[in-house]
């Protein structure tokens, strides 16, 4: 934790550096991080910091930003999922534990720490950016990286260096209400979202088979034994957690296969994939032994906060060509939206529902995408929505249900 005295000709004001250590490499034996070489990343290949002002009178660091660090840290550990530049994390709670209203975080480069080469790999620094939840909305919607560059042009809001200030009382769409949501919406309009996946409470059911026909293969079970999914299929859905997609003309999933299709496709960009599949998913447990089967009817579930994603998920993502991945939190279970777009799916406008295992593909056409829009309007007013809410599209032979929380782990368990 460091005095940092700002710099007063860019109008950087003095504030609390905090930097962590240990999701990088320290020591190059195994202890902690698996040591793959040095021109690779180290460790996790990336250490977090964050820019805190500092209060007039205040002769020390708090220490609650090193609590917020650790969690994310803890979450780093144990999921094995990493950040990168542009992310966000939904908090739904002040950072420091006051009344602020700075409850999420979007991740960026910090300014001042470039990457470094280490003996035990590259490590990049990935600066925490407190911001309002109107702020973390317009993100998912958009992209982190543009509402970045929104808050670096207005001072009280981070400035150049973006430096959290948790008395901040107005999101950037209250200090400047028509340039910046101007802005956004232009962007969203132009880009579409590049937010590709989120952790999510979801839950599939396959209604093409009576709920007693457990042990089928075309049939899912989200109860006592739930099928797993293999680990290309884990290694692929966590890519596009991490990483999200390059904004391309065809965005292509992976085909089920046990064999790569040649390495990356012409249409990719070479430094960035636009697929679920990563560079370490090479099948290990055989591809063939989990049949693909194509489903009849579906009935979607999600908790509210995944719920109201979904709007952005047809909009952002479908409407533009893409895809979009819900995996749940407590489990295996696995729900992507694909467009007709997008490439190497095992869903078709035949069949437009289909199955891997766990995971679940439904194919949406424009048409149906801009008529589900219009009857989950109500999605985009929380305050008057009324729960348990179910959707229905019986000529489609889809449903989807928004559920409470507490219903919903029950559901599950």
């Amino acid at each position: 934790m460091y005095r940092n005295l700002g710099s007063p000709t860019q109008n950087v004001p003095e504030h609390w550096h905090y930097v962590s250590f240990g999701l990088s490499d320290l020591y190059g034996d195994n202890r902690v991080h698996e040591f793959t070489g040095s021109d690779g990343p180290s460790g996790f290949g990336f250490e977090l910091t964050f820019r805190l002002k500092r209060e007039t009178g205040e002769s020390a660091p708090p220490t609650w930003p090193a609590e917020l660090m650790q969690g994310l840290a803890r979450y780093v550990f144990q999921s094995e999922n990493t950040f990168c530049s542009g992310d966000h994390v939904s908090w739904h709670s002040p950072l420091d534990n006051s009344e602020s209203r700075i409850q999420h975080m979007l991740l960026t480069e910090d300014p001042q720490m470039q990457p470094v080469q280490t003996p035990f790999g590259i490590v990049t620094f990935l600066q925490i950016v407190g911001v309002c939840t109107e702020e973390l909305h317009a993100a998912q919607q958009w992209n982190g990286q543009g509402i970045l560059e929104l808050l670096r042009t207005v001072p009280v809001a981070g400035g150049p260096w973006l430096i959290t200030d948790m008395r901040r009382g107005e999101t950037i769409f209250e200090i400047d209400p028509h340039l910046q949501q101007d802005r956004v919406d232009k962007g969203i309009e132009t880009d579409g979202s590049n937010l590709s996946g989120v952790s999510a409470k979801c839950a599939w059911d396959d209604l093409s088979r009576p709920p007693e026909d457990d042990e089928d293969s075309r049939s899912i079970c989200i109860g006592t034994h739930p099928r797993r999914l293999s680990g290309k299929d884990t290694e692929q859905i966590r890519e596009t957690l991490r990483r999200g997609l390059e904004i391309n003309s065809k965005p292509i999933l992976p085909p089920i296969s046990t064999q790569r299709q040649n390495g990356l496709n012409t249409d990719r960009a070479p430094s960035r994939k636009d697929s679920l599949e990563s560079d370490s998913s090479a099948a290990i447990i055989p591809h063939e032994l989990i049949r693909t089967r194509q489903l009849e009817s579906v009935h979607l579930k999600f908790n509210q906060e995944s719920g109201a994603l979904i709007p952005l998920c047809l909009r952002g993502r479908l409407l533009h060509g893409r895809h979009f991945t819900y995996k749940s939190i407590t489990g295996d279970t696995a729900i992507t939206f694909v467009s007709t777009g997008v490439e190497g799916a095992f869903a078709t406008e035949e069949h437009p529902y289909a199955a891997h295992g766990p995971w679940l593909q439904i194919l949406l056409t424009e048409e149906f995408v801009e008529r589900i829009l219009e009857d989950l309007e109500d999605l985009s007013s929380p305050e008057e929505f009324k729960l348990p809410k179910e959707y229905s599209w019986p000529e489609k032979k889809l449903k989807v249900s928004i559920l409470p929380d507490a219903v919903f782990d029950n559901l599950l368990h």
